[in-house]
């Protein structure tokens, strides 16, 4: 690291997209060690759950770093979202996600920022970052976690090499933290929903109410051919899903060489 600034971001901000999950807040943690002035910035949805609420306030003081909360100025959370909307997700994503975190993005960020994301080295989330600076190519885009070759498993060992209880939703099984007080709209997996279903059963309910109620089939089954040959998603209503439905298991943390050398640097 060079104690002389870059003059071309000199007078720009760096914000870190920081989600109350693991990824996240290694990415924080490391980026936070070489740009101390960058900024962590949360957009709030109001449906994570508790427990992410005490893991981002033992982040905060891994950091030695504030967290910018943003939060929609129409709706409370996810679910007030999609009732007053009347629309959960889509082939363009989810309602809540463009309502309740691009929107406040968009009206925070400015044109020269530096945007830095969480995502892993793992492949879904090499595709999600690809797909990310194609979607947004005016964005100034990094991704440490993926540069570094650092995947979730390894992210959740570093959080737990640095003493910080993981938010309690990976051990149920979830690779994510987000939204556990409805339900992620995005997710199409039967696996996911049945463990929603099966950890938090009232909250599920009240998620596959509004489901019927819109006529929203959020669960992908499998697929079949129509009558061209061509092969088509086979959708469905999250309660429709067996009540032997095989869930997701937890993501065990694992820590290779290139964590450790993560890990030396965060500790550096």
């Amino acid at each position: 690291m060079t104690d002389t600034p870059d003059i071309a971001e000199v007078g720009r901000r760096r914000l870190i997209w920081f989600s109350s999950g693991a990824a996240s807040a290694v990415t924080a943690k490391l980026v936070l060690r070489d740009h101390p002035d960058a900024e962590v910035v949360q957009c709030d949805t109001g449906s994570e759950d508790d427990d992410n609420h005490r893991f981002a306030a033992d982040c905060v003081r891994w950091f030695n770093a504030p967290v910018i909360t943003l939060k929609s100025d129409e709706y409370q959370d996810t679910f007030d979202c999609w009732e007053k909307t009347g629309w959960m997700s889509g082939p363009k994503g989810a309602r809540c996600t463009g309502e309740m975190k691009v929107a406040p993005r968009l009206a925070y960020q400015r044109p020269n920022d530096i945007h830095v994301f969480g995502y892993t080295a793992d492949h879904l989330d090499v595709e999600r970052a690809r797909r990310l600076r194609e979607t947004y190519p005016e964005l100034t885009v990094e991704t440490p976690l993926i540069d570094r070759g650092i995947t979730k498993a390894g992210c959740l060992a570093i959080i737990e090499g640095a003493g910080i209880a993981l938010p309690r939703t990976y051990a149920m099984g979830f690779p994510n933290a987000n939204c556990l007080k409805t339900g992620c709209a995005k997710a199409v997996s039967p696996a996911y929903w049945a463990l929603y279903r099966k950890c938090f059963p009232d909250n599920f309910a009240r998620t596959a109410a509004l489901c019927r109620k819109l006529g929203v089939r959020l669960a992908i089954l499998g697929q079949e051919k129509d009558e061209d040959g061509k092969a088509r998603n086979i959708r469905a209503f999250i309660d429709d899903i067996p009540l032997d439905q095989p869930t997701l298991n937890p993501i065990a943390p694992a820590c290779d060489f290139l964590c450790h050398i993560a890990e030396q640097d965060i500790a550096a």
